[in-house]
């Protein structure tokens, strides 16, 4: 520090006449030499120090790639030469970051080749596009085969569809075919929907579910014996299709062949989807189930299921575990005919027993409702992604949906549907059982339960008359036992709720109407060997009511216990289900019976009387009138 600090000048001769330093001499060297090779020495160092934290850092980087799934970061082979470990985007060192001369032309050169082969995605957030409303929110959720049951009936269907139609439509161009059902039952549905067909496209409008007209198409046809395509080609204006709905001929020939319709406007408009790149979807409007499922269910599914075309259907729920519901039909303003729809079964084949409840009105237990549409349309729906929207239900009592939850129908092929009922003996029994009932041979009689008396001959032969019967059911019955017996084996193998309390519920009214039957014949046959007086002498008729008193041996009051046991269980494990209404109603009487005496209007041959009615007569008149109009003869129920 003296040297650097001294004020006398020092010329460049008198260093080199200096006697030579020895370098390892260090007190001998100068001080600005000694700090830069420590300031040299920390720079080495540091720069060592950073290259090994950053081969230790790349080398933490590829362990944790590897312990990964390799089949969760691919690479694609033809991005690897510009994103990969050799390409121009690999990871610059810091000390290459911090070069005196970076190379700005090899960082542009980059940029340009990423811009040039990466193709930059489109926003994901339009700035511009209107947040849809709440319901088309909850709409837009994709379902699978559900059964809706709108508020509103028919209206409240349709604001559903609207829905339904606006969110397919935001996803690209859609074509809309509407199929209508022309039978007679049906007209008044047809023109509620062609009512509010125009509000309907409104809606569309003000959901700005398309974006211009061409954008939602739409075509009409109708169903019957055969298909009619109301509008020859799809239309953007529903103006000219209102009409044209209204104007729709009915068709009384009772057969309504949906699914080939279905299959016929898909084929027919399946090019004008492909061509034009749009959604499809048909909507079938009717109240039955269609009759012409098993020859062309499948077909109709294979199409519309490979085309991604979606079915919905406006229609009934069925009664539950029957084919035909029986109904009032007002064929004119005010004249009512008895007529019968078609409306299921909910399943592949009938699954209940066809059984009259003795001593009860039978009315109310054969239009209960099974809380499903018809077995084929609905599984049309399921299979399509589609939804049944149930916007009527049968007369009788309804359950709620949510107890309703976990005995869904099988919505397979009935193909696959025999197959299942091969690999258990109890569901099979129950199909064979269930089936035998509803053959028009074998439909089992309900008995006579009121006997003219005047006399005792009278009564007597009004006995003989009703045992006939009576052994008809009785071996039938036991036709039906035998039947279900040989299903207990594989009874405890059921593990879905509904074969459960369908399979209990047969066995359990069989046995307790069996019952029934050996204690109808006990008491008939005491009555006809000793007739019993009267206690009021202005009666003369017996009526046979419930009693607690099984009147039989004691093998008969065992089964009637069996019986009661099974119906009970039914009663606790399925509570809210048309199986439990439908075992408690059966245990609602008693099993045995006893005489009842009663006045019956009676001529002096025993023969009852029936007083006349004048309503009823002109009633039948006005009837017969409106069917003759129509051309239909006799006296069989309307098909509707």
């Amino acid at each position: 520090m003296s040297v650097v600090n001294s004020t006398r000048e020092v010329h460049v001769e008198e260093i080199i006449d200096v006697e030579p330093h020895n370098w390892l001499n260090m007190k001998e060297v100068p001080a600005w030499l000694i700090s830069l090779g420590v300031h040299l020495l920390i720079l080495f160092m540091l720069a060592s120090f950073t290259r090994i934290t950053l081969l230790d850092s790349e080398n933490a980087i590829i362990s944790s790639i590897e312990e990964l799934d390799d089949n969760v970061f691919k690479i694609d082979p033809t991005i690897q030469d510009v994103v990969g470990t050799a390409g121009d985007t690999a990871l610059m060192t810091q000390s290459m970051a911090a070069a005196p001369q970076t190379s700005v032309e090899q960082q542009q050169k980059m940029q340009d080749q990423l811009e040039n082969e990466i193709e930059a995605p489109e926003p994901i957030i339009d700035d511009q596009m209107t947040q849809p409303a709440k319901e088309e929110l909850m709409a837009a959720v994709e379902v699978t085969g559900e059964t809706d049951r709108p508020d509103g009936g028919v209206a409240g269907a349709i604001d559903r569809l609207t829905l339904e139609i606006a969110a397919a439509a935001k996803e690209k161009k859609l074509l809309v075919v509407w199929l209508f059902d022309v039978s007679p039952s049906v007209s008044k549905r047809r023109n509620e929907i062609a009512d509010r067909f125009e509000n309907v496209y409104k809606q569309l409008g003000l959901l700005d579910a398309t974006v211009d007209e061409s954008a939602l198409k739409t075509a009409v046809a109708a169903f019957g014996d055969t298909t009619q395509f109301v509008t020859k080609e799809p239309v953007s204006d529903v103006k000219e299709v209102v009409s044209q709905i209204r104007s729709i001929k009915e068709d009384t020939t009772g057969n309504e062949n949906v699914f080939s319709a279905v299959t016929q406007v898909s084929k027919r408009w399946l090019s004008y989807k492909k061509q034009g790149r749009r959604n499809m979807m048909v909507i079938v409007v009717t109240d039955e189930a269609g009759t012409d499922a098993q020859a062309n269910l499948e077909d109709a599914i294979l199409l519309t299921k490979r085309n991604g075309i979606k079915c919905y259907v406006v229609g009934n729920a069925s009664p539950f575990g029957r084919r035909e519901v029986n109904t009032r039909f007002e064929i004119e303003p005010g004249v009512f005919v008895p007529a019968v729809s078609e409306a299921g079964p909910e399943t592949v084949a009938s699954e209940r027993i066809k059984l009259p409840f003795w001593g009860q009105s039978d009315y109310e237990f054969r239009e209960i409702s099974s809380g499903y549409g018809p077995y084929a349309l609905t599984r049309l729906c399921a299979e399509t992604n589609g939804i049944f929207f149930i916007t009527e239900e049968t007369s009788g009592p309804k359950f709620e949906p949510a107890d309703m939850r976990d005995y869904h129908p099988d919505y397979i092929s009935i193909r696959d549907y025999s197959s299942k009922i091969e690999k258990n003996m109890a569901k099979k029994a129950l199909v064979m059982a269930a089936t035998a009932t509803r053959t028009s041979k074998r439909t089992l009689p309900t008995p006579t339960l009121e006997f003219p008396a005047n006399t005792d001959n009278a009564l007597r032969q009004a006995i003989t008359v009703a045992q006939k019967p009576v052994s008809e059911l009785d071996y039938g019955l036991n036709e039906l036992q035998v039947i279900l017996e040989q299903g207990l084996k594989d009874r405890p193998k059921i593990t879905e709720p509904r074969w459960r309390a369908n399979y209990d519920l047969a066995l359990g009214r069989v046995l307790a109407a069996r019952v029934r039957a050996y204690g109808y014949n006990t008491v008939l046959a005491d009555m006809k060997s000793s007739p019993k007086t009267f206690e009021k002498k202005e009666n003369n008729a017996w009526r046979l009511v419930p009693a607690e008193d099984v009147r039989s041996s004691p093998s008969v009051r065992k089964l009637g216990k069996q019986a009661q046991e099974i119906l009970n269980g039914i009663i606790d494990e399925h509570p809210g289900t048309p199986w439990a209404y439908l075992a408690a109603k059966e245990l609602d009487k008693p099993l045995g019976w006893a005489w009842q005496e009663m006045k019956m209007n009676l001529d002096p041959q025993g023969n009852r009387v029936r007083k006349p009615n004048p309503r009823f007569e002109e009633e039948q008149r006005k009837r017969n009138e409106a069917l003759k109009k129509r051309g239909i003869k006799g006296n069989q129920p309307l098909k509707i």
